[in-house]
């Protein structure tokens, strides 16, 4: 089949009927549900951007094995050419959406290939596993999937390995083996847009100990699959509200889950890694499934912070207040921060090296650096356009008010900025802010980026001790051997 339509995607979720629990109810219908029509609709047209002639050549490309045009995020790096193939196609897509939501199709499309690409170190431990997660690929590539993932344990007793938790299954663990497949209990998080997906994928980060082999494992199972609980969390948007009042909210809600398997069945076709701890430590090392994804969102987390950056700017021009010295430095600061980005971008996909199974994979000090700097970049973007909208964040009127006859006019004299800007124009670019930088989704979308690959203090420290490690140190070692040598010299 190749690339879906949005219609495709859609007629999707009507054929299945997820066990999905949102505000303590089970979810009749998942296209009919209020809370997920929007984000289905802001989904659903990034597959027919794939059949845009605008777009098409950027997006996808022509399979050599199947002869179909199917996702960019799908083709194996091998050359400089590819990386800036499947780079153009991330930034497409995170324009789309402002790079707000962090969880589309070509996210995990990037796993699941690095995992195929490189299913050499899979064979190592088991050919079974090679062969399933390359025909895995292929079903992903050739019915155009959308997948979620889910590869944190939940946050019980952080102190205890898996294995030493009370419960044994408080943590996804395998309960049996049977002739079909393995039989899987307990949770894991944190499953963004699980409710609006085909396909879930399972793996976890490195940090299993000797007695959490059960633990081990990756695999893949539908979202319908028996036995699987999809919880979400707290809505940030009622699923009514206008798009004039919350434009990002109505619009980019991502649905976070914990996924709960009470005796699911994964089929052994399914299994990718199981019951090894060495394995599931080395997965991420080992396959590139650090750098090829951290290229997606390393791209969309560019998009997202130049995105908020324009806000904070717009703020700052519509009252007037970016001739003063010190905003005029923040929003300085800002616009440096999205260039080092880019810059960081740009030089982690030129300085990339081929593996000698013929993998092209980005500078990954680059790449780290992104994901070290994001945490604080975005941040301080909110922080600044909290700062210069101040009070009149709080003070918007909403669409019914601006268009109300009893209300216009005063509306229009006191809410008006600077010359030029009009009462409407000024309260579209607050409420756009106070979106981002006051309301749930915007502080959603702000710990999203705090904590996007775990915890930012324990990974710069990881950082700079593999620096330690690696680092030669030559400049201070030159230097310190000039004044050995002098001292060696006689006077």
């Amino acid at each position: 089949m190749g690339i879906r339509t949005g219609e495709q995607y859609i007629n999707g979720l009507k054929s299945r009927k997820p066990e999905v629990w949102l505000n303590g109810r089970l979810v009749e219908s998942i296209v009919d549900e209020p809370y997920f029509q929007q984000p289905i609709l802001e989904i659903a047209k990034l597959y027919d951007m794939q059949h845009d002639k605008e777009f098409q050549d950027e997006l996808t490309h022509i399979c050599e094995e199947t002869g179909e045009r199917v996702a960019n995020s799908f083709l194996f790096a091998r050359t400089y050419e590819d990386i800036m193939q499947r780079s153009k196609a991330f930034e497409i897509v995170a324009r789309q959406t402002y790079g707000l939501m962090g969880r589309t199709p070509d996210f995990l499309n990037t796993v699941v290939t690095s995992l195929a690409q490189n299913s050499w170190f899979l064979e190592q431990y088991n050919k079974d596993w090679a062969t399933n997660i390359e025909d895995y690929y292929r079903h992903l590539r050739d019915n155009d999937i959308f997948l979620t993932h889910a590869i944190v344990n939940p946050q019980n007793d952080r102190s205890k390995t898996s294995h030493e938790q009370s419960d044994t299954f408080t943590h996804l663990g395998v309960v049996k083996e049977t002739p079909e497949g393995i039989i899987v209990r307990g949770a894991k998080m944190l499953a963004t847009l699980a409710a609006l997906t085909d396909e879930v994928i399972i793996y976890s980060f490195p940090g299993f100990a000797p007695g959490d082999e059960r633990y081990a494992l990756a695999f893949a199972v539908p979202v319908d699959v028996a036995g699987l609980k999809i919880i979400c969390r707290e809505p940030v948007q009622d699923g009514t509200r206008s798009t004039f009042d919350h434009p990002l909210a109505s619009r980019y809600e991502e649905m976070d889950a914990l996924l709960i398997f009470e005796d699911v069945l994964v089929p052994w076709d399914k299994v990718f890694l199981y019951n090894n701890v060495e394995a599931a430590n080395l997965l991420y090392p080992m396959t590139g499934i650090a750098e090829q994804p951290a290229h997606q969102s390393g791209v969309r987390g560019y998009i997202k912070l130049a995105f908020a950056v324009e806000v904070a700017c717009k703020v700052a021009d519509s009252i007037g207040v970016d001739q003063f010295l010190n905003v005029q430095r923040d929003l300085g600061e800002l616009v440096q921060s999205v260039e080092v980005i880019r810059a960081l971008l740009r030089t982690a996909e030129r300085e990339f090296t081929v593996t000698p199974q013929g993998e092209a994979r980005l500078n990954p000090v680059a790449l780290e650096t992104i994901r070290g700097m994001m945490p604080e970049m975005y941040p301080r973007a909110i922080e600044v356009m909290q700062t210069i909208g101040a009070g009149g964040l709080l003070m918007m009127p909403t669409e019914a008010d601006l268009y109300h006859p009893d209300l216009k006019e005063s509306i229009n004299r006191h809410y008006g900025g600077r010359a030029g800007v009009n009462a409407e124009q000024r309260i579209q670019i607050f409420k756009l802010a106070w979106d981002l930088c006051g309301e749930a989704f915007g502080m959603r979308a702000l710990q999203y980026e705090r904590y996007y690959t775990g915890d930012p203090i324990r990974k710069r420290a990881i950082f700079y001790n593999k620096f330690k490690k690696t680092h030669t140190f030559e400049l201070v070692e030159s230097i310190l051997n000039k004044e050995q040598e002098n001292a060696k010299q006689p006077i």
